[in-house]
């Protein structure tokens, strides 16, 4: 049976990699677009749709101003790709936002970005996972009626494929991605080939609709803010990017090159998709509104909807009008845009580990984070993402509308940071470059950092006005807890180590080594273990050795020592007195004694432990050592030394018997003659 977990392993994860197989496992450019850029290329699927709900609560009429509103999400996401390439070739090492803000303004400014980024990549899990629970929930009943439990599933699927390691995953996810790209791609050209060359009319199934506007009428400041909502609701198409300077050394040499290409290539594909579908929807006389109420808002033939009615994503209803409603292309742009959006989490399960592991050995978050487990993989960081992401679903039960409001926040932080870190960078360098060319290459990549800077702070500003009481408020308590929960982190391990750390020179080595060592076995009765540990502890040739066992029966005692005296064992055998029956307490109180008359002797506890094969056994044996062991664990000075003694349950869980070996026979242990029985 102790087997079975690692067998289990073994079937999900697979077999553990070497640490040399590192290499084999970096990216070309034609799997890590996929793996990186998922997240990124997905946000079509719904950003272009935020915009026309958002703008539906002021009336239809207000989609006229959406041309304008994706206009300026596409000027903010070309402008964001074009400032992380130049980090990527600026910072190769994987840091991405955080080592940018870490170095150029300060520990505070980069723990800032941490924390955004950390949030903002459970954010994208949950997000992405519970879109795509939508889609499939729309023809499968049963995932509309368990969605928190269908994108639950979903995120460990998805954590299975990742801790398969890092190019396994990526070769999985690159052909649906693919096939994304292709299908939104050839989607947007064959619906512009019928609008421009063709001359045909498309209409969307829900072009003859009407949307009743929650607050008509708007003017002035009411309509604005409305639009610059609608406006932080579209930049959820910007959310992934940073992910790729993240993962730089996840790609193969050049990593920078192959990076910045990456980075390029998901930029224009993005704009390319996210510009097509809203002029697409558009044209086609799209209609939607909020979920909440779109049985009472949307009209059809002059009555309400109903609760009945099911409002089709943009894609959706794209598709239908490019295609024709139930057609075979409509089916495959359905099945790849709800597979795309579980697969966008990937991103997240990419950058996240990463940056954990960076955190991690900044002493900023558990040291466990850093390590690769079997794969290759950072198992640790990956289960911990998994984790919440599931727990953030359940919560807001797999609520797309209520998890956006959350979304995008943490992202703007680390992006606005990052391009003044990056100002900061550039003009450092600029004091001490003399070479004409390689300071015009600088200045214009300051420019670009600069502007950057200016486009992301405002969309800040923006997405933190439009969206602080509709849920971002939640993001705005979650970074600071998770900023002060690492300064924390990085507290203590500081102040560990101070207080580890060794004095230099000869004379401050020998002060560490005590003067003397106390052993004491402690003993119950005279069996083997009892024997065993006796023995042990002689040959680490201690000091003095005494046997120690609490009396909490005169006359199991006395029966003791009349045995003892008997064999004659030469250890000194001390009984310590426990009036109130306590075992804990008297051997406590016996080696604080020994460390008082002798503060600079060391005190070594040999305890005689079973070692069991049934977990049932553990409950039988052992509970007074390990009670024992864990308050013996808290006194300077004192030595806890476990000796083991195998019972015949434990040869289960070996699997075969080791053969006989000096100290490694149990069973076949004899006793010595009377005269040399504390040798054995």
């Amino acid at each position: 049976m102790s087997k079975v977990p690692d067998l289990v392993k073994r079937l999900l994860v697979g077999r553990a990699l070497r640490s040399t197989a590192l290499h084999h496992q970096l990216l070309p450019k034609r799997v890590a677009l996929p793996v990186f850029a998922s997240d990124a290329l997905s946000s079509v699927a719904y950003a272009p749709q935020e915009i026309l709900v958002i703008l539906s609560i002021g009336g239809v009429g207000l989609y006229s101003v959406s041309p304008w509103v994706a206009a300026g999400v596409v000027l903010v996401m070309l402008t964001v790709v074009a400032s992380y390439r130049q980090n990527v070739h600026a910072y190769p090492s994987g840091g991405g936002d955080y080592e940018v803000a870490t170095t150029n303004l300060g520990p505070t400014a980069g723990l800032t970005v941490a924390s955004a980024l950390l949030v903002d990549y459970v954010l994208t899990v949950a997000v992405s996972v519970a879109n795509g629970a939508d889609y499939v929930g729309a023809t499968i009943p049963f995932v509309a009626e368990h969605r928190p439990l269908v994108a639950i599933s979903i995120v460990t699927l998805l954590t299975i494929m990742n801790l398969r390691g890092l190019r396994e995953s990526g070769v999985a996810f690159a052909v649906p991605t693919y096939a994304f790209m292709i299908a939104v791609i050839g989607m947007v050209a064959w619906g512009l080939f019928r609008l421009v060359v063709l001359g045909d009319d498309l209409r969307a199934p829900t072009a003859d609709y009407r949307i009743i506007g929650q607050q008509a009428d708007l003017a002035g400041f009411a309509m604005a803010f409305l639009v610059l909502r609608a406006f932080s609701s579209g930049c959820a198409a910007l959310t992934g990017v940073e992910a790729i300077s993240n993962g730089v050394p996840a790609f193969r040499k050049p990593k920078s090159k192959n990076a910045a290409t990456t980075l390029l290539m998901m930029g224009l594909i993005a704009v390319t998709m996210f510009s097509g579908i809203i002029f697409l929807g558009l044209k086609s006389g799209v209609k939607l509104t909020d979920p909440a109420f779109v049985a009472r808002d949307v009209i059809i033939a002059g009555h309400p909807a109903g609760p009945g009615y099911y409002q089709q994503p943009i894609i959706a209803q794209v598709a239908s009008a490019v295609f024709g409603h139930g057609s075979f292309l409509f089916v495959v742009i359905a099945a790849v845009t709800a597979l795309i959006l579980f697969l966008a989490a990937n991103t997240a399960f990419n950058g996240f580990p990463v940056l954990g592991s960076i955190l991690a050995q900044d002493r900023y978050l558990p040291r466990q984070l850093h390590t690769r487990g079997d794969r290759l993989a950072f198992s640790n960081g990956i289960v911990i993402l998994a984790a919440g992401a599931c727990l953030l679903i359940w919560a807001f039960d797999a609520d797309v509308s209520k998890l956006l409001n959350l979304y995008i926040v943490g992202v703007f932080v680390s992006f606005t940071l990052s391009q003044i870190g990056m100002v900061r960078h550039w003009t450092r360098h600029l004091r001490t470059e003399t070479d004409a060319r390689a300071r015009f290459h600088m200045m214009r990549s300051r420019v670009i950092n600069g502007f950057g800077a200016v486009m992301t702070g405002l969309v800040l500003v923006v997405v933190l006005a439009t969206k602080f009481t509709h849920g971002a408020y939640i993001v705005c308590i979650a970074m600071p807890v998770l900023f002060l929960m690492m300064k924390g982190i990085r507290r203590h391990y500081d102040r560990v180590a101070e207080e580890l750390a060794a004095p230099e020179g000869h004379e401050s080595e020998e002060s560490l080594l005590p003067a003397r060592n106390h052993a004491i076995v402690l003993v119950s009765k005279i069996h083997k273990p009892t024997l065993r540990a006796l023995a042990y502890a002689r040959a680490t040739r201690p000091s003095t050795l005494e046997a120690v066992t609490v009396s909490v029966d005169a006359d199991e005692a006395n029966r003791l020592r009349e045995e003892w005296d008997r064999r004659g064992i030469e250890a000194p055998l001390k009984i310590l007195d426990s009036p109130y029956r306590e075992i804990t307490g008297p051997v406590l109180e016996y080696v604080k004694s020994l460390r008082r008359r002798s503060p600079r002797d060391v005190v070594t506890v040999y305890i005689p432990e079973y070692v069991v094969g049934r977990w049932w056994e553990h409950l039988l044996h052992n509970q007074s050592a390990l009670r024992l062991k864990g308050r013996l664990l808290f006194k300077p000075g004192v030595m806890v030394t476990s000796v083991p003694f195998q019972l015949a349950s434990s040869d289960r869980l070996k699997g075969r018997r080791e053969p006989s070996a000096p100290g490694a026979s149990r069973r076949s242990y004899q006793h010595p003659p009377k005269d040399t029985q504390v040798k054995a």
